[in-house]
């Protein structure tokens, strides 16, 4: 079991939770930002998977229990304001985000509009 004090080192928000990146370990990718509350950091430390803090749902959500595209963590870093966490995660499947694709971050401002640039890698039908 983790000591769970390094909790007390992070500057949460008001509401209890840190932004959280999960990168590709490997590639160095940014593939998304999810929120993590004490529970999910705790969880995620753990258990090495990626345990976020669904705000729309009001929950634990670990990474990947609908798709099967979880996140194996590597590493867990705090920046120096101690209010942003990045998770180094090794992707299963290659796909981080529910649209299909390889990140979140899949647009791209070009000539002052937002433009698809990274592919589809699988319907989303197919996923959920």
């Amino acid at each position: 079991m983790t000591d769970s004090t390094f909790l007390d080192e992070i500057t949460w928000t008001s509401d209890g939770l840190v932004p959280a990146i999960a990168r590709d370990a490997k590639t160095g990718t940014v593939l998304m930002m999810a929120w993590m509350n004490r529970e999910s950091l705790s969880l995620t430390a753990q258990e090495n998977i990626a345990v976020y803090w669904s705000r729309s749902r009001g929950k634990l959500w670990r990474k990947g229990e609908t798709s099967g595209f979880t996140q194996h963590v590597k590493s867990i870093r705090l920046d120096c304001d101690a209010d942003v966490i990045v998770l180094d995660v090794e992707q299963m499947g290659g796909i981080a985000c529910h649209t299909g694709r390889e990140s979140c971050f899949y647009r791209e401002l070009q000539n002052g509009k937002w433009v698809a640039t990274d592919p589809v890698l699988k319907d989303p039908k197919e996923i959920y």
